[in-house]
C-alpha cells in the first residue's frame, strides 16, 4: 500500500526535535529576533528601531546611494526597503531624489536631522554592541561565519572553512 493510500503521512515528533536542536536557520532567526529586541530597547529613547538605525547608517556615505545599492547592502528587496523608508521620510530624516543620470532611479540622502539622530544613536549602538560581544564566545568567528552565509553565492563549504 502506498503512503497516499494509507492516508496523510505523519512526521514523527523526533523529527521536530531534530529541527529544534539542529536547524541553523531556526537558530539564526531566534538569535536575530533576540538581538533586534535588545537594540530596539537601547534605541527606544531616541524613537528609533534597530532596522531604522541600520538603514540610516547605510545612507551615511559621501554620495547619496541608489535604492538598489542600499537594498543590496541590507539584503532587502526594493519593496521592503520602500516600506522601511516611509517613516524616515515622514520624519524628515531621509530624502528621496530622482537620479541625475537616470530619471527612473531614486537616490537616498540622509538629511541634517537624520545625521544628527545618527550621531546620537551611534554611541548607544557602540555601547550595546560592546556589551553583547562580552557575552559571546569568539565574536569574530561568529561574525565571519555570518558574513560567509550572507555572501552572494555562499556555499556550505565557505561557511565551514571560516569556522
Amino acid at each position: 500500500m502506498s503512503i497516499a493510500a494509507a492516508g496523510p503521512a505523519e512526521l514523527p515528533y523526533a523529527c521536530t526535535l531534530e529541527v529544534r536542536d539542529a536547524c541553523l536557520c531556526l537558530h539564526v532567526q531566534r538569535a536575530a529576533r533576540a538581538l533586534a529586541r535588545r537594540f530596539d530597547e537601547a534605541f527606544r529613547p531616541l524613537d528609533l528601531t534597530n532596522g531604522q538605525f541600520s538603514l540610516l547608517m547605510s545612507l551615511n556615505r559621501p554620495e547619496p546611494p541608489s535604492m538598489g545599492s542600499v537594498a543590496s547592502l541590507l539584503a532587502m528587496d526594493r519593496t521592503t526597503l520602500t516600506a522601511a523608508l516611509k517613516p524616515l521620510v515622514r520624519r524628515r530624516l531621509v530624502a528621496v531624489a530622482v537620479g541625475r543620470k537616470d530619471r527612473r532611479s531614486r537616490l537616498l540622502r540622509i538629511t541634517p536631522a537624520g545625521r544628527a539622530l545618527l550621531a546620537r544613536a551611534f554611541p548607544v549602538w557602540r555601547q550595546t554592541h560592546a556589551e553583547l560581544e562580552k557575552e559571546i564566545p569568539q565574536p569574530a568567528d561568529l561574525r565571519a561565519a555570518l558574513l560567509a552565509l550572507a555572501a552572494p553565492g555562499a556555499s556550505t563549504r565557505a561557511v565551514i572553512a571560516t569556522t
